[in-house]
């Protein structure tokens, strides 16, 4: 069984502590721990590890966050990965910093990596890891708060909460759906 595990972030070093690219951040923490390393490839910087007899295609699409549904949709065709198949992980400004919260569909909330994830698969009934970045910014301030680093304070307890995300992606992939969001969303 396949899977397509995709990061939402942007591609350059200027992005890559920002909390807009904690997709990115969970996809290589799970690459490093399953032995992978990301190499460039159409449309996204692409690892393939093995999990329990699961094959995990993971992706960091080079597109920018706002034409994410491009490398989303090539992948997904190149490796015949059932949308069901399919999880994206990305910030939440509605969630506290660290909070995880695993769906499977939903609107995009506002967030333009998903809603053009949508607009090109034609559907929301697809599911997606969201990681909490809090939202500690003044109005009209978002852009700036999603694409600023993390504070101090986020930055001692990231890792962690990264690590659990990778836990949600390996349940996900080999207990499905229903069982992880039971099992983990809360942790």
């Amino acid at each position: 069984m396949k899977y397509l595990i995709v990061g939402l972030g942007n591609p350059g070093s200027e992005y890559e502590e920002t909390r807009h690219n904690i997709g990115f951040k969970v996809v290589d923490a799970l690459a490093k721990e399953l032995g992978d390393s990301f190499s460039l490839n159409k449309a996204a910087f692409r690892a393939e590890v093995k999990f329990k007899g699961r094959t995990l295609i993971l992706i960091k699409p080079i597109t920018y966050m706002n034409l994410s549904g491009k490398a989303v949709n090539y992948w997904m065709q190149t490796e015949k990965i059932p949308i069901e198949n399919l999880v994206v992980i990305t910030d939440d400004i509605a969630l506290p910093f660290g909070k995880l919260r695993m769906k499977g569909k939903g609107s995009d909330g506002g967030h333009n990596g998903l809603k053009d994830i949508q607009e090109t698969l034609k559907t929301q009934e697809y599911s997606r890891l969201r990681f909490g970045v809090g939202s500690d910014f003044s109005k009209g301030r978002q852009a700036d708060y999603v694409l600023g680093k993390w504070s101090k304070e986020e930055s001692l307890d990231l890792t962690a909460r990264i690590d659990v995300a990778t836990e949600f992606i390996k349940s996900f992939a080999t207990i499905g759906l229903d069982l992880t969001m039971t099992n983990w969303n809360g942790k």
